[in-house]
């Protein structure tokens, strides 16, 4: 089975996505996301100038070589518009594989590890009020498990509180540049524990509750934040402190018995290995889109499950329906998973734009048995709705220096 093209496709329908497909000499094709948020036009460049040109003639059922190939054969290695267009040649690969034998991806991983998906929702609000009313419309939905977020005040926006603003691009205007908000550590660890307090008064104990401090901590912040948040028994506390010291997780361990989980930005297996080994934290957030696709995901759940470390792949709106769909499949099959983020299925240019093999239903993803990743993509109706610049926004402190987003 010859790869005899590959196709890039850049487009808007409600969230930028860069979609990748490969084609073969059999008639068949296969499906892959390759979306980074933010820099979607360098991964496309990425993939026709550099990735295209290596692999057509090649065999497309090797799916292994291929990916050490483009990983190992780049001297210039990892990195996020590398290693993002790697996932998405990977996904579609594996889509044709499946395609090929007739079988749906977790088959050819190995089979179901469980039956459904469990998943978490987002409450968000502009204020407790508002959050905690959100938290319980999600929990008449059936979630078993909800990530809260809110308004700092004092604080004109916050990570995960948009207020009257559907989206990052509202926030950029008929001018793309990175929206600026602003950031003060003491108010919002002032804050966050009488979010979590109110939630366990309303909701009581068997709601499992999340949250995103968004890297926004030092360490020894962060660990005053665990333990602030102990009585209130999180499933667990997201990205708490950048990794690029992975040792600055074991400070962090040192002070507090709050679960941990961190790996949204990670690249590669390295960005999480000593964090692993050391066993510095609980949930390993890697996904599929930007840190190698299924071939590399499978390969970190194998070596996170020596240490008794769970899978919780990142899930935002800025992944396509196939990236959510290859976690579908690696979820349904990784012996040591955790929970998966999930957000919707997003607006109606998406569903057009897209089909899924994915169904809610009470707090859980249910997964068909379609071929391969079991997605499509409408080129045609995609055209309709070309790319829009745009940026993710940067924080400030309120002396304007430049902080964690």
């Amino acid at each position: 089975m010859k790869i005899t093209d590959i196709q890039i496709y850049a487009n808007c329908p409600d969230r930028n996505f860069v979609t990748v497909k490969i084609k073969t000499d059999t008639g068949l094709y296969g499906l892959g996301d390759a979306t980074l948020n933010g820099r979607e036009m360098a991964v496309v460049a990425y993939l026709t100038e550099h990735i295209k040109p290596c692999l057509i003639g090649k065999d497309a059922h090797q799916i292994e070589d291929i990916w050490q190939y483009l990983y190992k054969g780049a001297y210039w290695r990892r990195g996020p518009i590398t290693i993002t267009a790697i996932s998405g040649i990977d996904m579609a690969l594996w889509d044709l594989k499946g395609k090929v034998t007739g079988l749906p991806v977790y088959q050819l991983l190995g089979g179901k590890s469980r039956s459904k998906i469990k998943v978490y929702g987002h409450a968000n609000g502009n204020s407790i009020e508002e959050t905690l009313t959100n938290l319980g419309k999600l929990i008449d939905q059936g979630y078993k498990a909800v990530r809260l977020q809110c308004a700092i005040p004092g604080l004109d926006s916050s990570y995960g509180v948009l207020s009257d603003k559907k989206d990052y691009f509202e926030l950029q205007s008929s001018r793309p540049l990175p929206p600026e908000q602003p950031w003060d550590t003491l108010k919002y660890l002032n804050f966050i524990p009488s979010l979590f307090q109110k939630a366990r008064e309303k909701y009581g104990n068997e709601i499992e509750l999340l949250h995103d401090v968004h890297s926004r901590l030092t360490p020894i912040e962060a660990a005053r934040l665990g333990k602030a948040l102990e009585p209130y028994h999180l499933l667990f506390l997201e990205d708490a402190v950048t990794a690029e010291n992975q040792s600055n997780y074991q400070v962090i361990r040192n002070h507090t018995t709050t679960p941990l989980a961190v790996g949204e930005t990670f690249n590669s297996i390295w960005d999480a290995k000593e964090l692993i080994e050391t066993q510095s934290i609980d949930f390993l957030r890697s996904a599929a889109t930007h840190s190698g696709g299924i071939t590399a995901m499978r390969r970190q759940a194998d070596f996170a499950s020596i240490y008794k470390v769970r899978t919780a792949p990142h899930g935002p709106p800025d992944i396509s329906p196939i990236g959510h769909a290859a976690h579908a499949h690696l979820n349904a099959w990784v012996p040591n998973f955790g929970i998966q983020e999930f957000v919707g299925f997003g607006g109606q240019k998406m569903s057009k734009v897209f089909s899924h093999p994915l169904r809610y239903e009470e707090g859980y993803l249910h997964l068909n048995d379609a071929p391969g990743l079991g997605v499509d993509f409408d080129e045609q109706e995609a055209s309709k709705y070309p790319y829009k610049r745009s940026y993710l926004p940067v924080s400030r402190l309120e002396d304007g220096t430049l902080s964690d987003w």
